[in-house]
């Protein structure tokens, strides 16, 4: 496979949840086996919600302690508290208000009815990140999710925007995004790739062709993760079907 990167293609939306969530479990189990806890950087979107309603569901998701899992954000849109358009709320309701987790260790991104500006935000969220890394920048997060879009941003990093070349910190205000809400919080690229291992989750056809051009290389924002350990492409087989960059 060219560049590093593991491409698995599933039959549909559906298997691809419900396969990501296995993966997902195994890993964090894995984590705790070695050092007794995990870390989680969380996504947003559609398939990312399936993803954590099937891991809800599993009969094996007993097999991680969920109190000893640290839940961390890649992004967030800068709204209000419980704003339906928050990812946070969105993983909220998925499943982090079902399973037994321990709510210190869950880190939600400020919320713009806590903090003035997405810059205070992102300050904010890095001192947090700091001081769990204990003043070494970020954790080396087990595992970090990211969805894809169609222009082939990940986190709120879009296509030839400022925020995309940001790296003096871990993670950065985002103005004047091309999708809305305009104001949002990202971790930077180089926050990103410290992640131990990074599944890149992508379901439609309407990904298609921004996860061919992200295989091919850099020029996407998504075609730029490569965590230290691994990056996996778990998509569906719509999300696959404008493919011509994988080498056998």
């Amino acid at each position: 496979m060219s560049r590093g990167n593991a491409v698995i293609v599933h039959e549909s939306a559906e298997v691809l949840a419900e396969a990501a969530a296995v993966r997902l479990i195994n890993r964090l189990a894995d984590a705790q086996a070695q050092r007794g806890e995990a870390s989680v950087v969380l996504t947003g979107g559609r398939i990312a919600a399936r993803v954590y309603a099937d891991v809800l569901a599993s009969r094996i998701r007993g097999v991680v302690d969920w109190s000893k899992v640290d839940f961390w954000w890649g992004d967030e849109r800068f709204l209000p508290a419980g704003d339906p358009d928050r990812n946070e709320t969105q993983a909220r309701a998925a499943f982090l208000d079902v399973l037994p987790v321990d709510p210190a260790r869950v880190h939600p991104m400020p919320a713009s009815d806590v903090v003035d500006t997405p810059e205070a935000a992102a300050a904010a969220y890095a001192a947090e990140l700091e001081a769990a890394a204990d003043g070494e920048g970020v954790p080396p997060f087990d595992l970090l999710l990211l969805g894809i879009g169609e222009d082939g941003h990940v986190a709120s990093l879009f296509p030839d925007h400022p925020a995309l070349a940001a790296s003096e910190a871990p993670v950065t205000g985002v103005r004047e995004a091309p999708k809305p809400p305009p104001e949002r919080v990202s971790l930077t690229m180089p926050a990103i790739n410290g992640a131990t291992a990074a599944w890149v989750l992508a379901s439609g056809a309407g990904k298609a062709e921004a996860v061919d051009e992200a295989l091919a290389g850099p020029k996407l924002p998504a075609g730029r993760v490569q965590a230290q350990g691994h990056t996996r492409w778990l998509i569906d087989a719509d999300a696959a079907s404008r493919l011509h960059h994988l080498e056998f």
